[in-house]
């Protein structure tokens, strides 16, 4: 089975015992959270890789650690991913679940990267424009890039829309370059 199938098996079970009580939302956030965790932390990382550390001790730090922070539910959720050695799936199982949770409720989501930090009249007006040329709600997540010099990118499923002034610049120059100028 493909990692993204994995991923998916496991985001799906997610939604499933998150919709018992209606908070998909919540534990997308909550999942989130854990795999950005996962992806910064090299010690949180490290610590959920190395055969070092008993999968006993394993699941004991992570239920002190999050029990007072998550729902119980969820905290066994992500003991389970542990049992399983699913662990660096996490990053897949929370872009498998948003894309679940967004198909279920008819919406996309975006990633809008900038030169610079966005003002929150200039967002709603992006997301606004998104949902009317894509005909569905959008949420957007907004990023910072100062090699972008200016413009945005926009990221929707598997859709690139490149406004950057970056990319014009090389789109300038291989024209250029084709032309022998």
């Amino acid at each position: 089975m493909s990692r993204a199938a994995v991923a998916r098996t496991y985001a799906d079970t997610m939604l499933e015992l998150a919709a018992r009580d209606g908070s998909e939302s919540a534990w997308l956030e909550m999942l989130s959270e854990i795999a950005e965790l996962y992806e910064t932390s090299v010690p949180f990382k490290a610590f959920l890789h190395t055969p070092r550390v008993s999968e006993e001790d394993k699941r004991r730090v992570l239920r002190q650690t999050f029990q007072d922070r998550y729902p119980e539910l969820f905290v066994r959720f992500l003991l389970i991913v542990l049992e399983k050695r699913r662990q660096s799936l996490l990053p897949d199982i929370e872009v498998a679940s948003r894309d679940l949770l967004y198909e279920q409720t008819g919406r996309v989501f975006a990633s809008v990267t900038l030169t610079t930090e966005a003002a929150p009249a200039f967002r709603t007006e992006v997301e606004d424009r998104l949902s009317e040329v894509l005909g569905r709600a959008v949420d957007a997540e907004f990023r910072v890039d100062e090699r972008l010099i200016g413009g945005m990118v926009v990221r929707v499923e598997d859709k690139v829309l490149d406004g950057s002034v970056k990319r014009r610049l090389q789109m300038l120059r291989r024209s250029l370059q084709e032309h022998g100028a």
